[in-house]
């Protein structure tokens, strides 16, 4: 199809502006990942955020993760809570999403309506600590993970997808002699995996970069996820005074161990590459969901 020169001067147009715009993402990235993989030296000569690196060194990478330190604890906890997690939020949110999907159910409105009350108002931060507490989660694994079972938001776009299939399919499949259960797990969730994957994204993404409900609740640190020993990286200005205390760094002489701002450097890409990795395996259900509730051609 030949375009016209204005669709042909819009589309060189849009590539210049993506381009640019994909820059101005990419760019902060690099920054980090080329400080974390300066040495000593060139941190002195040419100080930190630098584009390309004189020479690549994994002085920082070698000390983070060291035999001992406590990085390995902390992604263990991470990766507990990431997959368990949202493993449990999926199976939660779309059986009571299925369930107020259903026409046929008696006050269906009221209770979505209860749910929806509490995307407005919440108990406050005391309220949820008394709470955690008398349950006996505090200090556990577990206070990361139940307290936040079904986000409200995530249910009622569930919710409204599972409306969207045919009934007639739940219909034939009942006659068929299928019950409810065996039908919301062989028609339903299959027909709605683009649904199910892009919210099981978001709350993986959520689980994985948490950081408030485990500094709050866990109180030994070899139960703290990776984003709480980040932040306090992050919010101390020499990696010696942080309140979470690595043998790794704590054992290491501090004349060979590289500045700060390339140990968060590289604490920020240890953190966050794991994340970035899973993307690209669930991007074309992630496109597709992303759609839910557009309008259709």
């Amino acid at each position: 199809m030949k375009l016209s020169p204005g669709e042909r001067v819009f589309e060189i147009v849009n590539y210049v502006f993506l381009t640019i715009a994909s820059a101005l993402f990419l760019i902060p990235v690099l920054s980090v990942l080329s400080t974390s993989l300066i040495s000593r030296a060139e941190y002195a000569r040419r100080g930190a955020f630098i584009l390309v690196p004189q020479a690549i060194s994994l002085e920082a990478y070698k000390l983070l993760l060291a035999q001992g330190s406590i990085i390995y604890s902390a992604y263990l906890v991470t990766f507990f809570r990431t997959f368990v997690g949202t493993f449990l939020n999926l199976v939660f949110t779309a059986s009571l999403a299925y369930v107020l999907a259903r026409k046929q159910l008696p006050g269906r409105t009221f209770l979505t309506l209860i749910v929806f009350f509490t995307m407005l108002f919440s108990g406050g931060l005391i309220p949820t600590f008394v709470l955690v507490g008398s349950l006996g989660l505090l200090n556990s694994v577990w206070s990361l993970i139940l307290p936040g079972l079904i986000n409200p938001w995530y249910l009622l776009i569930m919710r409204n997808f599972f409306m969207g299939i045919p009934q007639e399919l739940e219909e034939a499949a009942t006659v068929d002699g299928a019950n409810p259960l065996t039908i919301f797990w062989q028609i339903v969730l299959p027909l709605s995996l683009p649904s199910v994957a892009t919210i099981g994204l978001f709350y993986a993404v959520w689980h994985w970069n948490s950081w408030f409900d485990a500094a709050i609740y866990i109180k030994d640190q070899d139960k703290m996820p990776i984003q709480v020993i980040l932040r306090s990286l992050l919010d101390q200005s020499q990696v010696f005074q942080t309140q979470i205390q690595d043998p790794a760094l704590a054992n290491a002489d501090p004349l060979v161990v590289p500045p700060g701002p390339v140990l968060d450097a590289a604490m920020i890409i240890i953190s966050t590459v794991p994340i970035l990795i899973v993307y690209p395996f669930i991007q074309k259900y992630f496109v597709k969901g992303a759609l839910i509730g557009s309008v259709k051609g």
